[in-house]
């Protein structure tokens, strides 16, 4: 059985792709971060900063490294992963230490008061078609923030490869027909989604880098809110 490709991610500082495990080493020794550390506005008292790693709970290969005020809320956190990653149609959602099943915390709770050394929280956007994502802390510092916004995105994975179902190139769009009525992956390249036949889902749709793609009616465009 082949070995499946480690997912790759991008530095946000100095725009190096590395290593999902490898992005976790770099960040506290990426020079460009720490030049933007120490050009932070320098607040009245230094405040406990949290590394957090985002990720799908089942498509690993979606990944984001966030660093958030400890006085931030899970209500920030919520619209943070809406906006980059999973707002379709105004879902409701939660957060909760155990999953399903475990139980709901408040949206007001601050990040500090929630997160402990070795704690895992599950963040669940929308009760039909379900995104599950986990979130741990990787590290803290003690320091000033380089944004006066609750979140700074450290790092992202990389838009993930795949391949047209009909030729194997390189896929830049999604046929929800394929995938709900046939039971394929529904990717397709340029040429093959040109000539698709398939509409009583709509046209395929654009690739976009969030593990919501082609769920609901989740179509993009999975970019940073700030």
């Amino acid at each position: 059985m082949p070995t499946r490709k480690q997912s790759q991610g991008k530095c946000s500082y100095c725009g190096q792709e590395m290593t999902k495990s490898a992005i976790t080493k770099h960040l506290p020794k990426c020079v460009q971060r720490q030049e933007v550390i120490a050009k932070a506005k320098k607040a009245k008292a230094p405040e406990t900063l949290y590394h957090l790693r985002v990720q799908d709970a089942h498509l690993k290969d979606f990944w984001l490294d966030l660093e958030m005020r400890g006085t931030a809320t899970l209500d920030d956190l919520d619209g943070y992963l809406r906006a980059i990653w999973l707002e379709c149609c105004g879902h409701m959602s939660q957060f909760s230490f155990g999953g399903w099943a475990g139980d709901e915390i408040a949206m007001s709770r601050k990040i500090a008061q929630v997160f402990k050394p070795g704690s895992e929280l599950t963040h669940i956007y929308d009760f039909g078609t379900s995104s599950e994502t986990l979130i741990h802390v990787v590290d803290t510092r003690e320091g000033n923030p380089v944004t006066a916004r609750p979140i700074a995105l450290l790092a992202r994975n990389l838009m993930p490869e795949e391949t047209c179902l009909k030729c194997e190139k390189p896929a830049t769009h999604l046929c929800d027909e394929c995938v709900i009525e046939e039971d394929t992956s529904g990717m397709l390249c340029d040429a093959h989604t040109k000539t698709h036949t398939h509409d009583n889902y709509g046209d395929p749709i654009p690739l976009v880098n969030s593990p919501r793609m082609g769920m609901c009616g989740y179509d993009g465009p999975a970019d940073p809110p700030y």
